[in-house]
């Protein structure tokens, strides 16, 4: 095990601690002649991978329906308690749907949880980053904004499937 040393066995440029900030420099300049990665955003938009984790959004299926089946799992698991939902029964096959379902987007810390708990693949972390509210009731987000069809989130559907 190496002695540390004391301040009266340093030398000069050591006790002005010459040694660290050149290194810090070096460093500096050799980032600074470095190519950037500089996005132009509202010009250019960002096309996340399809491992982004964006706003919550509900799956909607071809025939209108969503895959909800109100079973509270997202909302129980939800670490900000951003969800709420409330549950109706129904005739068809799907005996739960749920009648009320918000998110509040200022709550949310897009974590992911309520994705990966939902048995039924009915809520999804979507690509959607631009979030902008003009005052609270704007951030709650009921099923009107929720629910996106399939087919506009089925290259998240496969990655999840494929990294279950």
């Amino acid at each position: 095990m190496a002695k540390k040393k004391r301040l009266k066995d340093l030398n000069f440029l050591e006790k002005i601690y010459l040694p660290e900030i050149s290194k810090g420099l070096v460093q500096t300049f050799k980032k600074m002649f470095q190519p950037r990665f500089t996005m132009e955003y509202p010009e250019v938009k960002f096309e996340p991978p399809d491992s982004y984790r964006g706003r919550p959004v509900l799956v909607q299926e071809e025939n209108g329906e969503e895959r909800c089946v109100a079973c509270g799992l997202c909302s129980r698991v939800c670490p900000a308690l951003a969800i709420e939902i409330q549950a109706g029964e129904t005739e068809r096959e799907k005996e739960r749907y749920p009648e009320r379902f918000e998110i509040n987007m200022i709550r949310c810390i897009f974590c992911g949880l309520c994705e990966e708990v939902c048995p039924e693949e009915a809520i999804i972390m979507s690509k959607d980053y631009e979030l902008v509210f003009s005052n609270r009731e704007d951030a709650l987000y009921g099923k009107d904004k929720l629910l996106v069809p399939i087919n506009e989130l089925q290259d998240r559907i496969n990655f999840l499937r494929k990294h279950k």
